[in-house]
């Protein structure tokens, strides 16, 4: 009883600090947020604590924090943004029609950032150096000079799709940004919303450093990508949520790259470089261009559950390609891959002297499986199911395909 006093003292002197803010109360990978003005009386008999009037159990929670909250609601001809007095100090924001430049100075406490409403020309462009969170709440963001939503900001990105709603972004045709989505830092998304992304110039979305989806993700949809529909610079990992692109990419569909150190060489002190980890949801790709990727990294790929449903339909392409080696198991879910490589070998000018064929799954290391069900269709000209070019072992998974070591 004393250490629940304690922390709901603790909870009391947040409160106090931060006025004119909310409180965020983590379960599962959803949140509930009560409004400071609501919270009333806290009390708490050991093993729950009541906030708001609603009882929750000690156990359940995941976290409760207690945060500024800026706002910023979109119209057809402008926005209006809110800034908490508590942060109004550092937080700074510029209006020109519906294009926003938020600046947080900020360098000690996070901050969050609802975003709502709907303008067919309009952005959010943020600056900031510390870790911080932004909310789209049935955000319908269309920009026609560039990026609906930048993120300078170099630190963590939290991206929560509020429950029960429906967001969209859609960047301009021509202009110097790298994606619809751009995040500059580590993007983690979570909530289980849905995200329609629209890279009309290059990629959809795309982040400097890592791409995480959390296992509360709800979809993401990517309808349109010039170039890649996910453009990673450090690793992807996907612990749940739905992912699906079409033939509107023109690109591949999930690329990762390595973080480099200043000579060029791979950083082998950043965590999980340049690798795609998989351990739940689903993803459903396709790629029609020649020489296209539905997941292409430079590091190695570990599969240990989630629903897989490629089709690699250009010449030259492929469902899955690793330059390291492949792991595939059921460790955290059931897999289920399946992959049809239905285009022949690519005729591309750069392919004259290599022309390579369609495939399902090209490992140019080791495949190890484990667990899990893989079946691959090579049904294109020349088009082959799986390429190893290291050890093949399989101590326990169903693989359905022609292996080629």
């Amino acid at each position: 009883m004393k250490k629940c006093t304690l922390f709901i003292l603790a909870l009391l002197a947040q409160v106090a600090t931060h006025a004119q803010t909310h409180m965020r109360i983590w379960q599962d990978g959803e949140d509930k947020v009560v409004n400071i003005a609501e919270v009333g009386e806290m009390t708490a008999d050991g093993s729950n604590i009541t906030i708001g009037g609603k009882s929750y159990a000690m156990s359940a929670i995941d976290s409760i924090i207690v945060v500024p909250q800026v706002s910023v609601a979109y119209s057809a001809n402008g926005a209006v943004v809110n800034i908490p007095a508590s942060v109004a100090t550092d937080v700074t924001a510029t209006v020109n029609g519906a294009d926003v430049v938020i600046t947080n100075n900020n360098l000690k406490n996070e901050c969050e950032f609802v975003l709502s409403g709907t303008s067919a020309n309009g952005s959010l462009t943020y600056k900031g150096g510390y870790k911080c969170t932004f909310i789209l709440d049935g955000l319908n963001l269309t920009s026609t000079t560039g990026a609906p939503i930048d993120i300078q900001c170099g630190k963590r990105v939290s991206m929560v799709l509020s429950a029960g709603t429906t967001n969209v972004l859609a960047d301009a045709a021509t202009g110097s940004q790298k994606a619809c989505l751009y995040c500059k830092g580590h993007l983690e998304v979570e909530g289980s919303g849905s995200l329609t992304v629209s890279g009309n110039a290059r990629h959809a979305v795309s982040t400097k450093e890592y791409l995480q989806l959390k296992k509360s993700t709800g979809k993401i949809n990517i309808a349109m990508a010039k170039s890649d529909a996910f453009h990673v610079g450090q690793y992807f990992q996907m612990n749940g949520g739905e992912v699906t692109f079409d033939e509107n990419t023109e690109g591949d569909g999930i690329q990762v790259e390595t973080l480099l150190t200043d000579n060029g060489a791979i950083d082998v002190n950043e965590e999980k470089n340049g690798q795609v980890i998989i351990k739940g949801g689903s993803i459903t790709g396709i790629v029609k261009n020649q020489d296209c990727k539905c997941i292409k990294t430079d590091g190695d790929v570990t599969i240990s559950g989630g629903n897989i449903d490629l089709q690699a339909k250009g010449n030259g392409s492929r469902g899955i390609q690793t330059d390291g080696s492949m792991t595939i198991s059921s460790a955290d879910a059931e897999t289920n891959i399946n992959i049809v490589a239905s285009g022949a070998l690519c005729t591309l000018d750069e392919c004259v002297d290599d022309p390579h064929r369609c495939m399902g799954i090209k490992v140019d290391g080791n495949l190890t499986v484990s667990g899990g069900t893989v079946v691959v269709k090579n049904t294109g000209k020349k088009s082959r199911g799986i390429k190893v070019g290291g050890a093949y072992t399989n101590n326990g998974g169903t693989v359905d395909a022609v292996i080629t070591q």
